[in-house]
């Protein structure tokens, strides 16, 4: 980012007069003062695009999250794997999700059990989407349900409270509230174990059904009446003055199976207008709570030794599995999903969606906020995964990362730590990145990246070209070919060790 957009930035969540009065010489001394192991608050929302966010150039109000941003790091090139449940089992070991028999969670050691030997107190609330259940994996309390998705108001069978079935009240219940309520419950338990905590939050928000307070949904009420068209170019302009995307990269043109903005009626505006609404309420109320999140760490003190993590399991979702036509979207009785039209504003300026491993389905906001080592503002283009945020937290603990866990072999750790980019330093780059998801796939190796859609694969220079608008694989087949056979070595390592674990 340059100086004027930067300082900019910070003006508008109103930290820039506090660093011109000595803010840096301040976090210099939090950093000298700084060697207690820090807490830990990794949070994950569900099905939320690159742009959606205030800071990364959504129109959404995000103010908490632009304030951790603001007094942070954001990522510009950081990667999940473009599918829910293979994000959170990456997440939370460190390794591929094939090698660890995706929802299995086989041969790996969790976050959890991590920090658990690190002397941490471990807790987690929210979606869990994998096989056993959080307390089996580590976590010493939980609140939450184990499915994929959930009636954000009425629940379903599968919450828990630890290892115990959860009833969920009637009324005034709505899930991403009652996760934060949880996570504050813990955090006042452990409050007095005189040790460090491990907090995972994993929001359903805001994966469908898109349903979300009345309040929240008036809001944004005919704040999307402009359309796809004209919200994505603004975010795409944003984007531009905030330095989170190069010149260069230009904005992808309107999917095929988008019609034109001006091309729908007014009913029809009116109920996308609806639509995108209660989407962007539901982020709205997770930054609200977000917001409670933090003035509970401050009153517990613990604010300025606690390292947060933000970022999202993959990009907007284009499936269109709406059940309820005749109810509209918000209320517990509605089922709706948003679509390729808002699916491709929510991941601007990038190509495809969930499950699509261009940049449109991997690319995920990292927002990183620790006091006494980041330097406020902090943007940074150094490429990063999932993987890296196991051995991120091990470096941060100063954990050692065993070979072997409760009599089982481990499968090696993949990531590697983000803590010298936190500290303003330029790290050893992975020297290849894998994607796959189904029949999606796709490798990162320095500027180049191959990926299949409906194949054959396709070549792009990441440097000059991240938005995938020039496909050089027909004036590059040797880098194609040998791209290829690495993604191929890879696939076939990761069916070794499938073999090995049966």
């Amino acid at each position: 980012m340059d100086r004027m957009s930067r300082r900019e930035f910070l003006r508008t969540v109103g930290i820039g007069a506090a660093l011109a009065a000595g803010g840096v010489a301040a976090l210099g001394q939090r950093r000298a003062e700084a060697g207690s192991k820090p807490n830990i608050v990794l949070i994950m929302v569900d099905d939320m695009g690159f742009s959606d966010l205030g800071c990364y150039g959504g129109e959404v109000e995000t103010p908490h999250l632009d304030g951790l941003a603001a007094r942070g790091m954001r990522f510009t090139q950081f990667y999940n794997t473009a599918k829910c449940s293979p994000s959170r089992a990456t997440l939370l070991t460190g390794c591929y999700h094939r090698e660890v028999g995706e929802k299995r969670l086989d041969s790996c050691m969790t976050l959890a059990q991590a920090m658990r030997r690190a002397g941490y107190t471990t807790l987690m609330t929210g979606k869990w989407h994998l096989s056993s259940t959080p307390v089996q994996k580590g976590f010493d309390r939980y609140f939450g349900h184990l499915s994929g998705a959930t009636n954000f108001f009425r629940g379903d069978n599968t919450f828990r409270l630890d290892e115990e079935p959860f009833k969920v009240p009637e009324k005034g219940f709505y899930t991403t509230d009652a996760n934060t309520d949880y996570a504050m419950r813990f955090l006042d338990e452990a409050a007095g174990k005189k040790k460090p905590f491990f907090l995972y939050i994993a929001y359903n928000a805001p994966h469908y059904p898109l349903q979300a307070w009345p309040d929240d949904i008036a809001k944004y009420r005919g704040r999307y009446m402009k359309g796809w068209d004209a919200l994505r170019t603004a975010r795409y302009k944003r984007q531009l003055e905030m330095g989170l995307i190069k010149p260069q990269w230009k904005l992808t043109p309107r999917d095929k199976d988008v019609r034109p903005w001006t091309a729908l009626s007014e009913e029809e505006k009116r109920k996308e207008d609806l639509t995108m609404a209660v989407y962007a309420a539901m982020i709205d109320r997770v930054d609200q709570n977000i917001g409670r999140l933090l003035a509970k760490s401050k009153s517990l003190g613990i604010a300025d030794n606690t390292l947060v993590l933000f970022l999202s399991d993959n990009g907007g979702c284009p499936f269109q599995r709406t059940r309820t036509p005749d109810i509209p979207p918000g209320p517990a009785n509605s089922y709706w999903t948003y679509h390729k039209g808002w699916a491709q504003v929510s991941n601007t300026p990038f190509r495809l969606y969930k499950q699509n491993q261009h940049e449109g389905g991997i690319a995920t906001p990292l927002i990183a906020h620790w006091p006494a080592v980041i330097r406020p503002g902090s943007v940074t283009d150094q490429p990063g995964h999932l993987i890296d945020i196991m051995a991120t937290l091990l470096d941060v603990t100063g954990t050692r990362y065993p070979d072997t866990l409760d009599g089982r072999e481990l499968r090696p750790l993949r990531g590697k730590s983000l803590l010298p980019v936190f500290q303003g330093k330029q790290r050893q780059p992975h020297t290849e990145l894998f994607f796959e998801f189904a029949k999606y796939k796709a490798l990162r190796a320095g500027k180049w990246k191959i990926a299949w859609q409906k194949g054959p694969w396709e070549l792009y220079d990441m440097d000059a070209d991240r938005t995938e608008l020039n496909n050089l694989a027909d004036t590059m087949p040797e880098k194609v070919a040998a791209l290829a056979k690495r993604h191929e070595a890879w696939l076939d390592e990761l069916g070794r060790a499938r073999k090995k674990r049966r």
